[in-house]
C-alpha cells in the first residue's frame, strides 16, 4: 500500500468537521493500519459572510480551495456536503464515494417564543429566514405573503440569530440539524410535496484525484449504491437545467422496489410559477433519467423561467 497516512481536506465549520470526522472514523475502522489526519481549509464561502449566496454565486464557493489542495496533493481526499459540490468537477478530480444519505427533507424551526409549531400556522405576513433561493421560491408559492429574511452562517450562528430576532422561524436541512444534535429544536419536518430538497441534500460527497486507484479502493466500504444512483440522477438534472445561473431547483430521487423514482422542480424567483415533474426508471440509467426530467421541465415552461431569471 502506497499510503500510510491519509489527509482529509475539510472546511472548519462544526458541521463540516462532524462530516469529516465521521468519514475518518469509518475509514479507521475498515483500515486500522492507516493514520488518518484532518486538514482544515478555509474556503471563499467561509470568508464572505455578509452577502447572500445568490448575489455572489455559489459555484465552488465552499469547495474551490479544498479542490486546489487535492490537485496539489496537499490532501488525499476531501469530504463535502454533496449539495455544495458543483456538478462539473475540475479536470483531474472525481467523486470517489457517496455514503448512505441522511433524511433529505427540510425542517421548520419556530422561534422559541412563538406558539405555532408548523408553517401552516405562521401568520400570512410572517417572517421566515433562509439563505436558499430554492426554499424561498417554494415558501412563497405555498404562502405568498411571507417576508423572507436572508440568512447566512453556520448552524450555531443561525440558531443564535433566530433566538435574538423577531422572526417567526427559519428553514434548515434536517440532516445538518440532526448531525449536530439540534433535533429538539425541530418543530416541523416539511414534506417533500411542499418543499423539495436541494440536489444531493443529506448526502456526503468524497472527492479524490481521478487517477488515484488506491484511494478509490480504500473508499469502497463507504459507498451506498442506492444513494449514489439517486445523487447521480439529481446532479444530472441540475447540470442540464442550471446553465450557470442561480435558479430555484429542487430534486428528490430515491430507489423504491428496485426502481429509481424522481421528483424535480424549477421555479421563478418570486415563487409565482413552479413546475414539478415526476419520472421513474432503472437505477442504472440514473443520469439519463435526470437529464430526461430536466428536458421535460425545460420544454414545458422551464425555458421561460430560466430566461426571466437570466434577465434579472
Amino acid at each position: 500500500m502506497k499510503y500510510s497516512t491519509l489527509r482529509i481536506g475539510t472546511r472548519g465549520s462544526q458541521l463540516a468537521l462532524w462530516q469529516a470526522e465521521w468519514v475518518q472514523g469509518k475509514l479507521q475502522k475498515s483500515h486500522p493500519s492507516l493514520k488518518i489526519e484532518l486538514e482544515i481549509i478555509k474556503t471563499t464561502g467561509d470568508k464572505i459572510l455578509d452577502s447572500p449566496l445568490s448575489k455572489i454565486g455559489d459555484k465552488g464557493l465552499f469547495t474551490k480551495e479544498i479542490e486546489s489542495a487535492l490537485l496539489d496533493k496537499r490532501v488525499d481526499l476531501a469530504v463535502h456536503s454533496l449539495k455544495d459540490l458543483p456538478t462539473n468537477l475540475p479536470v483531474g478530480l472525481m467523486i470517489g464515494a457517496i455514503p448512505k444519505r441522511e433524511d433529505v427533507r427540510d425542517v421548520f424551526i419556530s422561534h422559541p417564543d412563538k406558539k405555532y409549531k408548523n408553517l401552516d400556522d405562521v401568520p400570512l405576513n410572517g417572517k421566515i429566514a433562509t439563505g436558499s433561493l430554492r426554499r424561498k421560491c417554494q415558501l412563497l408559492n405555498w404562502k405568498p405573503q411571507l417576508e423572507i429574511i436572508d440568512l447566512r452562517g453556520n448552524l450555531n450562528t443561525r440558531f443564535a440569530k433566530l433566538d435574538s430576532s423577531d422572526w417567526d422561524g427559519m428553514i434548515l436541512a434536517h440532516a445538518g440539524v440532526m448531525r449536530l444534535g439540534f433535533s429538539k429544536r425541530v418543530t416541523q419536518i416539511i414534506p417533500t410535496d411542499k418543499i423539495l430538497p436541494a440536489v444531493g441534500q443529506g448526502a456526503l460527497g468524497i472527492e479524490i484525484r481521478s487517477e488515484d486507484t488506491e484511494i478509490k479502493t480504500i473508499l469502497e466500504s463507504l459507498i451506498s449504491e442506492s444513494t449514489t444512483y439517486s445523487a447521480l440522477a439529481e446532479r444530472a438534472f441540475l447540470r442540464t437545467l442550471e446553465g450557470g445561473c442561480q435558479v430555484p431547483i429542487g430534486a428528490y430521487a430515491r430507489v423504491e422496489e428496485n426502481k429509481l423514482v424522481f421528483d424535480g422542480m424549477i421555479g421563478s424567483l418570486d415563487g409565482k410559477k413552479i413546475l414539478r415533474g415526476h419520472i421513474h426508471g432503472e437505477p442504472a440509467q440514473c443520469e439519463s433519467i435526470g437529464n430526461e426530467l430536466a428536458k421535460s421541465l425545460f420544454e414545458s415552461g422551464g425555458r421561460e423561467i430560466l430566461e426571466s431569471i437570466r434577465i434579472v
